[in-house]
């Protein structure tokens, strides 16, 4: 008898929005994102603890430290989702995951599964930016 695996689900827009599967989904897919980004975090920390900054050459000593500098910058930003991924995880836990915060409707699947932390919808994203471009623009 072969065993059966049982089909993983993938939320659509068919169902009832933010149902407990879907929140489910959710919450996992942002739980295994957060926990990726805390083991590459521990990594970076165990390489540069290993790497040893006293090379005599001064090239290699330039390329260790741009090395440096560019997984410092990785890490920062990470810093960044790591807040965003822990906000969309608390929003889910107050039952507002998943509800542009500006329109308050509903944020499309296709979008949060592409962008979990995703916090508006398209169109107020599409908004958000063309007022951003056209305020950047009278700067100059």
């Amino acid at each position: 008898m072969k065993n059966k695996k049982k089909p993983i689900y993938e939320p659509n827009d068919s169902e009832k929005f933010m149902n407990p599967k879907q929140i489910e989904y959710f919450k996992n897919l942002l739980l295994a994102w957060r926990k990726d980004i805390l083991q590459e975090s521990t990594n970076t920390l165990d390489h540069l603890k290993e790497e040893s900054s006293n090379k005599p050459d001064s090239a290699d000593r330039a390329s260790i430290e741009s090395e440096r500098s560019l997984e410092l910058r990785t890490r920062d930003r990470e810093r960044k989702l790591l807040n965003k991924i822990d906000k969309a995880l608390r929003k889910i836990d107050d039952g507002t995951y998943g509800f542009c915060e500006e329109t308050l409707k509903p944020i499309s699947i296709a979008r949060l599964k592409a962008r979990p932390i995703a916090t508006l919808s398209i169109e107020a994203q599409e908004t958000h930016e063309k007022f951003e471009k056209i305020y950047k623009e009278k700067e100059y």
